[in-house]
């Protein structure tokens, strides 16, 4: 009796805690505005895992202070003021891509990123594609050691490997001869690299900081769902780098576990440079709130700056350099992805190495491809985030049974973020094809307008299509019940994953 007695107790105060639990997880939860996705997926977490699940919130579920936020926008509103809308005016004295109508694609995709993210559209650049890691690290270290003003570095990784030092080696030369060197990069992102291996750079004249962190960043704010996922380097406001590669080892292809690295990165020589320029300048004075670091005067980085005229060079590529994040919710770059892929008249092609798309974007894919529009998306053929990678495949079947056609990349790790469609439209940057990047990261991406380079990256994916394998309903209906099991649990928590 007294047995029973004592396990009725034990059941009677297991189900006050979890009634305690469930009412704490409501709270937790609902007291931060985010979207009804993501608000489901970590109640089921806090739900079934009642104490792990609040320590995976408590590093992972938190939301920016609305002090963080707030001096992020304070920061962006001041600049664009002073700088980014007077050069929206300069644009409106010009015409806008003169050569195409008034409601063409182009024109419509321009207007998009002026109204949400005042990207100013740029005339004059000259593009070269990267998309093998060791020429696009040996071009940016070149230019590096040709750097007579200044270097901008903002990566989301910056290892202490073999690439890291030779990228720093670099930065570090060019502080010893005068020029300006500051490095933004995210401390998760950057695993094992240390305030200390920025030491002698420092001493040099340069400056190094972690992205809105300060010192032991980990163990103050322990947040690490909000991350500097943009990818720039800047020289002398006249060189930019913008795409997916990080500085590591493994973005040369020297990791075993991913073999050849696949990745997109554009060079950019023009005036988009310059907006690349505001965009790592709004990073570093917003994390100089946190690190008391001199901040960037743009006053005197745009004081000789003068809009070109539109170009009738073919070479000259339009370009608008768009960035999104948890600082603002109009979510540029994932808008932009729906209009190119819901006013595509003949074909969209993507590559990302995460395929975990809301459902705005999942459903424009089905749409386009149910109205006879190519969609053709590539993913990789190994996961380097398992319940990602899971939850990828669980969209990919979606999409291919609804006439997508999906490509497994056989060659190695892809980790391209573009897309193309159409003659003139692509997209080259740090967003991928997910939750992550839609909210929680900050991203970059060049949204180009121009048919020489489009080509030239739907050529490069239709070149990768030849190392990849075409995913069938077949292929995923022979997978293991385990499998499926698992892909769809990743499909649950893939609003917060």
């Amino acid at each position: 009796m007294n047995i029973i007695w004592t396990w009725d107790i034990i059941r009677r105060i297991i189900e006050v805690l979890w009634l305690i639990n469930i009412g704490f997880a409501i709270w937790t939860v609902f007291r931060s505005r985010r979207d009804i996705a993501s608000t489901w997926a970590w109640l089921l977490v806090l739900s079934v895992f009642p104490v792990v699940g609040f320590i995976l919130y408590l590093f992972v579920g938190r939301q920016m202070s609305h002090d963080e936020i707030f001096s992020i926008q304070d920061e962006q509103e001041l600049l664009e003021k002073k700088y980014l809308l007077k050069q929206k005016k300069l644009v409106e004295k010009h015409k806008l891509l003169p050569k195409q109508d008034r409601l063409s694609r182009d024109r419509q995709l321009v207007n998009l990123f002026m109204s949400l993210n005042e990207s100013v559209a740029t005339f004059d650049n000259k593009v070269h594609v990267f998309t093998d890691g060791k020429e696009k690290f040996a071009k940016l270290i070149d230019d590096i050691d040709h750097a007579k003003d200044h270097v901008y570095i903002e990566y989301y990784s910056f290892y202490s490997d073999n690439l890291g030092k030779r990228v720093l080696a670099a930065l570090e030369k060019a502080a010893e001869r005068g020029v300006r060197v500051r490095v933004l990069y995210d401390l998760s992102g950057s695993h094992g690299t240390t305030y200390k291996f920025f030491q002698h750079l420092e001493e040099l004249g340069g400056e190094a900081q972690a992205f809105v962190a300060a010192p032991k960043a980990h163990f103050q704010t322990p947040r690490l769902n909000f991350h500097l996922h943009r990818k720039l380097a800047i020289i002398d406001g006249q060189i930019g780098y913008i795409g997916g590669f990080n500085i590591g080892d493994q973005y040369l292809g020297e990791a075993p576990k991913f073999g050849y690295w696949r990745d997109t990165h554009l060079r950019v020589i023009g005036q988009a440079t310059m907006m690349m320029t505001v965009r790592f300048a709004m990073d570093w004075n917003t994390t100089c709130r946190k690190t008391r670091k001199k901040k960037i005067s743009l006053e005197k980085e745009f004081s000789n700056f003068e809009l070109h005229e539109p170009s009738d060079d073919p070479e000259a590529v339009p370009m608008q350099i768009v960035s999104s994040g948890p600082d603002n919710e109009d979510y540029a770059i994932r808008r932009g992805y729906e209009s190119i892929i819901s006013s595509a008249r003949k074909y969209v092609y993507i590559q990302s190495p995460y395929l975990i798309p809301e459902d705005s974007v999942l459903e424009a894919l089905v749409i386009a491809a149910r109205s006879g529009i190519d969609v053709r998306i590539m993913i990789p053929c190994m996961p380097d985030h398992p319940f990602v990678y899971r939850a990828t495949e669980y969209y990919a079947k979606y999409l291919v049974n609804n006439g997508v056609k999906v490509y497994k990349y056989n060659n190695g790790f892809i980790h391209a973020k573009t897309m193309v469609s159409g003659s003139n439209i692509a997209s080259v940057g740090s967003a991928n094809m997910d939750y992550r990047s839609y909210r929680l990261n900050f991203e970059v991406n060049a949204f180009a307008y121009n048919e020489k380079l489009t080509a030239t990256l739907k050529q490069d994916f239709l070149n990768d299509i030849e190392k990849s394998t075409l995913l069938t309903p077949e292929y995923f209906a022979n997978q293991s019940k385990w499998r499926k099991f698992k892909q769809y649990f990743s499909r649950l928590l893939s609003p917060i994953l």
